[in-house]
């Protein structure tokens, strides 16, 4: 008996002030959906947008060349797969709900794996469609005019090599570090329990 009552003296001198209480998973599971519910909202939205403003320009535009119809098309498809990915994965979101603890870090898990491949291929074909019709596109405009070309040509350049050099990779970065602050959170949890 001895045994047990050593048992019990440790079981309640435990401390369990750095785990998150029911409630707290419970709101930090809320939060973490509905943030990301918004953001891709906010994505489809923008993406919706600037993909029916290429459609607008192609229909207002008459260009002379054909490179610019198809870096307008080129475009049109990035803006297509951004909304496309970002619609498949709001119903992801959409369809969790009140997940429990298990649930929920099963969610997260998936979660880091269809981001390692949106980052790996989804996102690299898309931004490489956006990049080559970008290119494309400022051609007939950079043609006749040697001191546009010289100049838009290496901005562009510049900017699209920051994109896929800095800014892809720091997103991608930040997001899995948060992602995986959330997961190591609920790992302890799970472990205590």
């Amino acid at each position: 008996m001895d045994n047990l009552n050593d048992l019990q003296r440790i079981w309640h001198t435990a401390k369990t002030d750095s785990l998150p209480g029911s409630n707290e998973i419970i709101l930090m599971s809320k939060k973490y959906r509905n943030q990301k519910l918004a953001k891709k909202v906010a994505t489809i939205i923008a993406g919706l947008l600037l993909t029916a403003t290429m459609l607008a320009t192609v229909f207002v535009y008459k260009s002379a060349m054909v490179t610019t119809r198809i870096g307008e098309g080129f475009i049109i498809i990035a803006g297509l797969m951004l909304v496309y990915t970002n619609t498949n994965s709001i119903g992801r979101f959409y369809r969790f709900k009140d997940y429990n603890n298990k649930n929920f870090l099963e969610f997260l898990m998936q979660t880091r794996v269809n981001q390692i491949y949106f980052h790996k291929k989804t996102q690299v074909i898309a931004l490489a469609f956006c990049s080559a019709g970008l290119l494309l596109y400022i051609f007939e405009p950079a043609y006749g005019h040697p001191l546009f070309a010289i100049i838009a040509y290496p901005l562009i350049i510049i900017y699209i090599l920051v994109l896929w050099l800095v800014v892809r990779p720091r997103v991608f970065k930040n997001q899995a570090e948060k992602l995986d602050k959330t997961i190591n959170k609920l790992e302890q949890l799970a472990k205590q329990l």
